[in-house]
């Protein structure tokens, strides 16, 4: 089944699906970021699928068909420090829950990557590895991450010591050697950094 049918099975029964997913969880540095997207049912989009198996060429050229073709998208976020509030999992839920919120369209369901669904006012459910059984999954976790990798490079310019265009925010060897060096920025996850070698 193609990721395309696998939501035109669930828009038959449901109606109108929309897919949710999010990006940056992993990262030290950096606003988490989720995506909510409904596609039209008639709507393929070659090349759709989960972002991490993409090149960024290829998001960025996705990217823009997505939100060309789209019948109604957003992309939301929750802050650092409401990642240090809440604990990164109940943060990437809110960015979720507001992406949804954000379509501004009554859903007859929302599908989530992973294995934990956000409280949205609609039938919500998460699919395991949705980003590669769900068209409008993988569109959202493009949405997701294309918008991410784009702040992480405004991040980069207001604080080009850490070099986040080359890692993104994730603990990659140069990035703790420049917390080494720099200590932490105040875009940095402190809760994240506690388990620094």
């Amino acid at each position: 089944m193609t990721l395309y049918e696998y939501d035109l099975a669930l828009s038959r029964k449901y109606g109108v699906i929309a897919g949710a997913d999010e990006a940056g969880r992993g990262p030290l540095a950096g606003d988490v970021y989720a995506a909510a997207v409904i596609l039209p049912q008639d709507c393929v989009i070659d090349g759709v699928n989960d972002s991490k198996k993409l090149t960024p060429k290829k998001r960025e050229a996705l990217y823009d068909e997505i939100i060309s073709r789209a019948s109604a998208w957003c992309v939301a976020t929750a802050s650092v420090a409401e990642i240090e509030e809440l604990n990164i999992l109940n943060a990437a839920m809110l960015a979720m829950k507001r992406a949804v919120e954000g379509l501004k369209t009554s859903c007859g369901l929302v599908i989530v990557d992973g294995n934990k669904a956000p409280d949205v006012a609609f039938e919500c459910i998460p699919v395991v590895k949705g980003d590669s059984t769900s068209q409008s999954i993988a569109a959202a976790s493009i949405l997701a991450k294309v918008s991410r990798d784009r702040y992480m490079e405004e991040l980069d310019r207001l604080y080009p010591e850490y070099m986040f265009s080359k890692h993104k925010g994730y603990g990659t060897k140069l990035h703790y050697e420049m917390l080494r060096k720099y200590g932490p920025s105040p875009v940095h996850r402190p809760s994240f950094l506690k388990k620094m070698h």
